[in-house]
């Protein structure tokens, strides 16, 4: 009976101890597999990061193309713009000749000054020419009539008037004789001067202004 005993004993000792190794695998077996825990955890962080730069590529593809369209759109809109405005006038390519322009019965002479574009290129102009005659007193100075005065596009051959208006010298007397014509286009320094083929002469006034008067571009003068 006691080797029984023991015996019993010795194969609950055994079990006992087939049980214990089986909790340590158990647990050296639950340690190992709590890494790749962790390493799945990284992997998720690394998967938010990824997504990340996407938007950061698709922000920056999007903004590359709208600034290409945007620059594009500028350039196009500021060359026709260019294209669309003609340069000015330059008195070099202007001819520039003057006729009398009196009609019978007006109360004031009239003398039409034609400018024609002889510059091989669309050209602009805009305003008063200054004008100035000679006399032998002196150089007078026409005044401008204050009429609206638009700017004016002319095409190569293209030709545009104004007028100049003076008060007929009826006195009897020699007046002011007249012996030139001064033309200075607008925005230009640069004047021709012209033989003057309106009346001889002006009458003599007090001084007290200029009986002259030149009309803006456009206009023909009082008798044109």
């Amino acid at each position: 009976m006691r080797v029984r005993k023991l015996t019993i004993a010795a194969m609950a000792l055994a079990a006992g101890l087939s049980l214990t190794a089986c909790q340590n695998d158990d647990d050296a077996a639950g340690q190992s597999t709590a890494p790749p825990a962790a390493s799945t955890a990284a992997s998720s962080d690394g998967g938010s990061g990824s997504a990340g730069s996407d938007s950061a590529e698709s922000s920056n593809g999007t903004g590359g193309t709208g600034g290409t369209e945007g620059t594009e759109g500028s350039g196009g809109t500021g060359g026709a713009g260019e294209d669309g405005k003609a340069a000015k006038c330059s008195t070099d390519e202007l001819e520039i000749t003057a006729a009398d322009a009196t009609v019978g019965g007006d109360t004031e002479g009239t003398v039409a000054v034609d400018l024609k574009n002889g510059g091989g290129r669309d050209c602009s102009l805009a305003g008063y020419a200054g004008v100035d005659l000679k006399t032998n007193s002196g150089t007078v100075s026409a005044e401008r009539t204050g009429d609206p005065a638009p700017r004016v596009v002319l095409k190569d051959g293209e030709t545009v008037t104004f007028g100049i208006t003076y008060p007929v010298n009826d006195s009897g007397g020699s007046g002011v004789r007249i012996t030139g014509l001064v033309v200075t286009p607008p925005d230009e320094t640069k004047s021709v001067t012209l033989d003057w083929p309106g009346g001889a002469s002006l009458p003599v006034t007090d001084g007290s202004g200029t009986p002259v008067r030149v009309g803006p571009l456009g206009s023909a003068g009082q008798g044109g």
